[in-house]
């Protein structure tokens, strides 16, 4: 296996390609635009080697056709008709080896977002895409809160010290939402004073861990009093199960 590293690069207001590399190659996941990535290619004179999606919409697929003009390299992603130039048509449980890097990524069916959303994990990393975010989850596109709510349980039971990558630097304006849902989180308290610091400087507040997101994360800590009690006030009715609070935590977020 290469030594490599995982770099962020930018595309339209918030996106993240994120970019597998070494000295002489790379993967990109979910390049929205090739511009960037073309850019910092030939900067840095590295070759594609493959290209991996996690979902259909177009600020995560949109550059596909662009790099593959230049790089005939494997696309692995979704089984889904909307994400034509996917090569390897993946779904859950199935497994490959990142082509130059060795790397071992697993596959998991994580709907809710989109109907057909994947995340890939291995190497101690997962690309979550847009279902995970630092403090939040994404918007309920194509599913419900039941699948979201078992996509982010499967997500929480890698180990802790996964790093998380997910397509979008939106940790700023999670953390002051989660900060309204649990105001005496001591974690989120010092979550946001990090990644305040970090965006000052223009820099990701990327990638979180799992275990950061069980600290921190309202949609990811549905089970706990704080957050409950939180959700049922919102909804107001009491909420007795997982699935009721993330649907009302996410309904709040939508309006926050």
């Amino acid at each position: 296996m290469s030594n490599y590293e995982v770099v962020a690069l930018r595309a339209f207001a918030d996106n993240y390609v994120w970019t597998i590399r070494d000295e002489r190659r790379a993967a990109v996941v979910d390049p929205g635009d090739a511009r960037p990535v073309i850019d910092y290619l030939e900067r840095e004179k590295l070759e594609l080697v493959a290209i991996l999606n996690t979902h259909h919409h177009a600020d995560h697929v949109g550059g596909n056709r662009g790099l593959l003009a230049r790089w005939k390299v494997p696309v692995f992603g979704p089984n889904d008709e909307r994400v034509a130039e996917v090569t390897h048509r993946l779904k859950e449980g199935d497994r490959f080896t990142l082509p130059h890097f060795g790397i071992e990524f697993g596959v998991m069916d994580i709907p809710a977002h989109t109907r057909s959303h994947i995340a890939f994990h291995g190497g101690g990393m997962v690309f979550s895409g847009d279902t995970l975010f630092a403090a939040g989850c994404g918007r309920l596109f194509e599913g419900t809160p039941a699948q979201m709510h078992d996509a982010l349980t499967r997500l929480m039971q890698l180990p802790d010290d996964t790093r998380v990558y997910c397509g979008h630097e939106y940790t700023v304006a999670n953390v002051r939402f989660a900060r309204a849902v649990e105001p005496d989180n001591a974690p989120l308290r010092e979550l946001e004073a990090r990644a305040k610091q970090l965006r000052d400087q223009d820099l990701p507040t990327l990638p979180s861990t799992v275990g950061q997101e069980k600290a921190t994360n309202p949609f990811v800590r549905v089970l706990e009093k704080t957050v409950v009690a939180a959700a049922s006030k919102f909804a107001g009715r009491q909420l007795t199960d997982p699935v009721s609070v993330l649907a009302a935590v996410r309904e709040w977020k939508n309006s926050f």
